[in-house]
């Protein structure tokens, strides 16, 4: 790794210590749930929604019992909530019916499933089975560029120049810091550079 990628990394380590995921989830099927349920919505939202069904349906063969109206009655708060029920409905018994009841393992399965992309297969890799990955979100996205880590216009590019710039074993790690530190300061609108630790070595906070 380059020494300025090390010193960034380092910085945002010390500022945020407790940085990690912040889905509330006891199993891999909760957290590919909630993380399905989490696009486009506040992880508080859906950590919310899942506090309730979860405590009523804990694991697959529970949420199997519910129909998709009935999902719908769980995450109605919740942004896309009709989309987001079709695709729990039929997620829920892929993995039942071709994966033996388990959370596959690869990214190749993964987003086989109904709602799974590389962002949320990446979320389950990480940190479900401890694999190292790098999910990009618009957070993730956001910030990397700005700080010089990726030069790419769109998330799958800027997964490869992340896995190119850090050391795989900091990959899942990076990947929160980077979160944590897009909703705390680098935001959208209106960045609080003036505020951030990091600004000397960002190519946007240098201009």
């Amino acid at each position: 790794m380059e020494q300025k990628t090390i010193d960034i990394l380092d910085i945002l380590d010390q500022t945020y210590p407790d940085a990690d995921c912040e889905l509330t989830h006891d199993t891999p099927l909760q957290l590919l749930t909630s993380t399905v349920l989490s696009a486009q919505t506040t992880d508080k939202q859906v950590n919310k929604v899942t506090a309730v069904l979860y405590r009523d349906h804990p694991d697959l063969d529970s949420l199997l019992t519910l129909s998709m109206d009935e999902i719908k009655d769980y995450i109605r708060t919740l942004g896309f909530f009709n989309m987001k029920a079709e695709h729990l409905y039929y997620m829920w018994r892929m993995l039942k019916d071709e994966y033996g009841g388990e959370v596959p393992r690869t990214m190749e399965e993964l987003v086989k499933l109904p709602g799974v992309g590389r962002k949320t297969a990446n979320v389950v890799l990480g940190f479900a089975f401890g694999i190292p990955s790098i999910p990009v979100d618009t957070h993730v996205f956001r910030v990397s560029n700005r700080l010089g880590l990726a030069h790419s216009k769109d998330v799958e590019h800027t997964e490869k120049d992340l896995m190119n710039a850090i050391d795989p074993s900091l990959w899942t790690k990076a990947h929160v810091l980077l979160i944590f530190h897009g909703r705390r300061i680098c935001s959208a609108q209106r960045p609080k550079c003036d505020a951030c630790p990091v600004r000397n070595l960002c190519e946007y906070g240098g201009k």
